[in-house]
């Protein structure tokens, strides 16, 4: 997983190449967290996880202080001074009209438990797709996207 500082220091030695002139223009590196369970020690890593779990695009489970679970997913953040005033949004997976706020401090664990819809699903592997099935000499190309489950 590529920490903040590698992420600053690669965009850094992208910004004096000229995009025309590389194959991929500097974004974000998107980490593999399907199945990851942070350790949640500091307030720093419980910041940082949360974080990750905003970006995420499947569920998460949540498992707060008091034992209870919410299974769902994080669409909403704030952060505050303290983990008292920081809180996060799910909208729960068994009850998609409800959204659950959650204090960071009442925080136990955190599970990247859901598929990732989002994976692999980046322009250049659309491009590839494409390619692949015209190389097969196929007419009409047209990329379906992937039914959700």
């Amino acid at each position: 997983m590529a920490t903040e500082t590698q992420e600053s220091a690669k965009l850094a030695q992208l910004a004096h190449e000229n995009p025309d002139e590389i194959e991929v223009a500097a974004g974000r590196e998107r980490e593999q967290l399907e199945g990851w369970i942070p350790a949640l020690a500091s307030d720093a890593e419980i910041r940082e996880a949360l974080e990750k779990a905003f970006d995420y695009r499947g569920d998460i489970t949540i498992t707060k202080k008091d034992g209870s679970q919410v299974v769902g997913y994080l669409f909403d953040r704030q952060r505050g001074a303290s983990l008292e005033d920081s809180f996060v949004r799910v909208i729960p997976s068994n009850d998609a009209k409800a959204k659950v706020s959650i204090t960071y401090s009442e925080i136990a664990a955190l599970a990247f438990s859901g598929r990732d819809t989002a994976a692999g699903k980046t322009f250049e592997a659309w491009v590839k797709k494409y390619w692949e099935k015209k190389a097969a000499g196929e007419q009409n190309i047209q990329i379906e996207p992937e039914k959700l489950d």
